[in-house]
């Protein structure tokens, strides 16, 4: 069994360039929207909460691009963890169009920060047992 937590996204006009491609940086969002949405969904912990007094910065992101989306098109995208730390995770994701093509695909690099009050200290927070125990259900080795 494969634990992805997958999400689909329709391309729209918003995403793309003047040829009808998703333009690069739109991958980007998607890709943090996939992130938020498994934070919230599959972890049961809302950005809205999380951004009170932490934060889960990427640190680290390899993209590869491997074929265009189109406008209309239908996008699967899925997200797995390759590594889990004590405050960061590794995370491998693919997004694939409608016949099952990889689109584009990599690792995002996330670390759970803590963040003082006058947002001028920022540093790493392992995270709690319970996250951990949620992030590691989504372990999936030579993806």
């Amino acid at each position: 069994m494969n634990n992805y937590f997958t999400k689909q996204e329709k391309i729209r006009f918003k995403h793309v360039d003047y040829a009808g491609i998703v333009f690069y940086p739109r991958f980007l969002e998607m890709l943090n929207d996939l992130v938020e949405d498994w934070f919230e969904e599959a972890l049961e912990r809302p950005f809205s909460k999380i951004h009170e007094s932490n934060g889960i910065p990427t640190v680290d992101l390899k993209v590869q691009f491997k074929k265009a989306a189109r406008l209309g098109e239908t996008l699967t995208k899925k997200l797995w963890v390759i590594n889990l730390g004590g405050a960061s995770v590794n995370c491998g994701f693919r997004f694939e169009d409608e016949h099952g093509k990889t689109c584009l695909e990599g690792e995002v690099t996330l670390v759970n920060v803590a963040i003082a009050e006058d947002r001028n200290n920022i540093k790493a927070e392992p995270f709690t047992e319970e996250i951990k125990t949620k992030i590691s259900k989504f372990v999936i080795r030579n993806s």
